[in-house]
C-alpha cells in the first residue's frame, strides 16, 4: 500500500463510494460479481431486501432468501447483453440469480430458449443447471427496490457496477437488448462511463428501437435494441407478446454472431415504437 492509499483508504461496503471505487478496479467478471454481492451502499435497499427475506411470501416459507445484490448471469465472452431494471423481491432477491424465480423471468427465458440461447425454458433456482449461450443478463440496479422503484440516487450509485461489467464484456460485446424505459435511461450513462460515445440528442426508448453506437478508439461498434419489459402488466395486457420479444432477441443474436438459433422460432410481429417501457 502506498502513502496515498494509506491516507485515503478504500471505502467500505456500506459507503456510497464503494461501487465507484471498487468496480473499475476489477480485472474480471468473477471479481466484479464477488465484490458486488457484498455491496451495502444504499441503506434503503439493504433494509428492504433483508426485510423481504424475513417476511416471506407464503409459497416461499421454506426458502433461505439470497437477500443480497444479484450479480449478472451468463458467460464472460457473451456477445449479447440483456439489461433489465432490478431484481424482484421474491424472484432474484430470493434465488440469487438474475431474472430467476418469477413470471418476468419465465417469459424471458422461454424467449431465450426458443432461440437456442438458453439450455432450458425456465429458470427456477441457481442450481437448476440452466446455461446461457452467448448472452449475459444484468441490470442497472442490483438490489430489489421497494415497489420496483429505485430512486435516482440508488440508480446512480449502482451505475459503476454496470459500467464496469460492460467494460469487461466490451471485447466481444456486439448488441445490448434493453428491457423497458427505466433500463434504457439508466444504461445510456453507463455506456458513456464505459467508453462509448452517445449520439445527441440521446436516443429515445421504444419497442423496436435500434441505435448503433459507432466504434471509437477504445470501443468497437455496439447496437442498442429496445423491448418492452416482460412484466406481468405488459404480458397480461398483450402490450408485449412472445413473438415481439423473440423478434428483438433474434435480431440481437444475429448481430452478436450467435449463428442460426435452434428450436421453434416464433414469427416476429412488426416492431412498434412507443415512448414508455
Amino acid at each position: 500500500m502506498d502513502e496515498a492509499e494509506a491516507a485515503d483508504p478504500a471505502p467500505g461496503a456500506d459507503d456510497r463510494g464503494f461501487p465507484a471505487y471498487h468496480a473499475p478496479r476489477c480485472s474480471g467478471l468473477g471479481e466484479l460479481d464477488s465484490l458486488l454481492t457484498g455491496c451495502r451502499a444504499c441503506p434503503r435497499l439493504v433494509a428492504w431486501r433483508e426485510e423481504v427475506a424475513v417476511i416471506k411470501r407464503a409459497a416461499f416459507q421454506d426458502w433461505d432468501y439470497w437477500a443480497r445484490p444479484v450479480p449478472g448471469f451468463g458467460p464472460p465472452d457473451a456477445t449479447v447483453a440483456v439489461v433489465g431494471l432490478a431484481p424482484a423481491a421474491h424472484g432474484g432477491n430470493r434465488t440469487g440469480r438474475m431474472f430467476t424465480g418469477d413470471a418476468t423471468g419465465d417469459f424471458l427465458f422461454e424467449a431465450l430458449h426458443t432461440l437456442g440461447l438458453a439450455s432450458r425454458p425456465t429458470s427456477d433456482h441457481a442450481g437448476d443447471g440452466l446455461t446461457l449461450y452467448g448472452v449475459r443478463l444484468t441490470s442497472p440496479v442490483h438490489c430489489a427496490p421497494p415497489a420496483n422503484r429505485p430512486t435516482p440516487l440508488e440508480r446512480d450509485t449502482c451505475r459503476s457496477w454496470l459500467a464496469a461489467e460492460l467494460d469487461l464484456l466490451s471485447p466481444g460485446l456486439r448488441a445490448v437488448v434493453v428491457l423497458g424505459g427505466f433500463g434504457w435511461q439508466a444504461l445510456l450513462p453507463a455506456l458513456a462511463e464505459a467508453g462509448w460515445r452517445l449520439p445527441r440528442p440521446r436516443p429515445a426508448f421504444g419497442h423496436g428501437a435500434h441505435v448503433v453506437l459507432p466504434a471509437t478508439e477504445r470501443r468497437q461498434e455496439v447496437h442498442l435494441l429496445g423491448s418492452y419489459h416482460p412484466s406481468q402488466r405488459n404480458t397480461f395486457t398483450g402490450r408485449l407478446t412472445m413473438p415481439m420479444l423473440v423478434g428483438v432477441l433474434r435480431e440481437a443474436a444475429g448481430i452478436g454472431g450467435l449463428g442460426q438459433p435452434s428450436g421453434h422460432i416464433c414469427r416476429s410481429e412488426r416492431p412498434t415504437r412507443h415512448p414508455e417501457g
